[in-house]
């Protein structure tokens, strides 16, 4: 036990050079970046300057409100987990704390962790908290979650297309126009729906099984509307005010479009980002949807400043929850070994997508 224990403590310290070697290496490239673009007569340190005092601006009611408004949407995402996995094992013991502390948790690790790593991290907490709770049924537990939260967003996708894109005259006007073609397309639709139906029958066969363990919520259609889509309705209204809060800081007008496109250009900037919270691509992308609202700095800083606040008390608001429930150092020692289990659980599954796909 003893050389296990010292195995541990010599990978936990490696493990720890690694990180602060990596991180050392950024800002060493960051720093030898700006020098090199000053030299070439960009003002970039200037810009930053001014980044700066724009994020410094942040009056004090946007960032009460956008605290308060943050928790609200946690709280409510987390009473939705709870339905789903009081539906799923109504006989273990489980109180609303310890869900709402795990899934805490990791909205505040997927703020500085790649590829939402966090999640995989609440998702063990869960199988070692939880009394008959396996990694699968909390897999599909997640996938049930993340059922309404898909319709909301696609609903979103769907008012921008239609409203952005051009009126429905135009539209109307081109499918009129182009009547054989539209037939054609929709033809080709359904034969393609038709070829990847039978294709992926048994892989869909298979995902409905899992469903069956984590989606008991789902057999009752009332329970989910009132314990599982309510809340998540609520949590992604308040993400929705977050937005329109930060906007209203900045002087950037709280249009339900510019609200809309921002928070499209959020959930698009996660989905496909590796970097940490999709530092950098978040930027950009709000920069682009405000291209027409706000001038690139104005949609920066608001973008950055939305981002720092919302992160830090992320973290802040972590860490008081696991130490009220588990405690200073029963909670640290189980997110460290979740953290490590759940990278093990994330490699796994990647090279059993990678080896199906083969």
């Amino acid at each position: 036990m003893e050389i296990d224990a010292g195995a541990a403590a010599g990978d936990n310290r490696q493990a720890l050079v690694r990180r602060l070697g990596r991180i050392a290496i950024w800002i060493g490239g960051i720093a030898l970046l700006l020098a090199l673009l000053e030299l070439l007569g960009v003002p970039v340190l200037a810009w930053v300057d001014d980044l700066l005092d724009r994020v410094g601006e942040v009056p004090t009611w946007a960032i009460v409100a956008g605290v308060l408004l943050e928790s609200a949407q946690t709280s409510l995402a987390a009473l939705a987990w709870f339905a789903i996995l009081r539906a799923a094992l109504p006989q273990a013991p489980l109180p609303f704390r310890l869900v709402l502390a795990s899934y805490a948790a990791a909205v505040a690790l997927n703020s500085f962790l790649p590829a939402n790593l966090g999640t995989f991290v609440m998702l063990v907490m869960f199988t070692t908290l939880i009394a008959g709770a396996t990694f699968p049924l909390v897999i599909s537990g997640l996938v049930v979650e993340k059922i309404p939260f898909t319709i909301l967003n696609v609903a979103l996708y769907l008012y921008l297309f239609l409203t952005i894109g051009g009126s429905f005259s135009i539209k109307l006007g081109f499918l009129t126009d182009h009547g054989a073609l539209l037939l054609l397309m929709a033809i080709g639709a359904i034969v393609l729906l038709v070829l990847l139906a039978r294709a992926f029958w048994e892989r869909l066969a298979k995902i409905r099984a899992q469903l069956l363990s984590g989606g008991e919520i789902l057999r009752s259609p009332r329970r989910a509307f009132t314990r599982l889509f309510l809340p998540v309705l609520g949590s992604y209204l308040a993400r929705l005010a977050i937005v329109a809060v930060f906007l209203g800081a900045y002087e950037i007008p709280v249009s339900f479009q510019n609200v809309a496109t921002v928070t499209a250009s959020n959930s698009i900037s996660n989905s496909v980002s590796a970097t940490p919270g999709g530092v950098g691509v978040t930027q950009a992308m709000n920069s682009a949807a405000l291209s027409g609202s706000a001038s690139v700095g104005e949609a920066t800083a608001y973008s950055i400043a939305q981002q720092l606040i919302i992160s830090a008390w992320d973290v802040l608001f972590a860490i008081i929850l696991v130490c009220w429930v588990f405690g200073w150092s029963g909670g640290k020692q189980l997110v460290e070994s979740s953290y490590a289990e759940a990278k093990v659980k994330s490699r796994e599954l990647k090279e059993s997508r990678k080896q199906r796909r083969q």
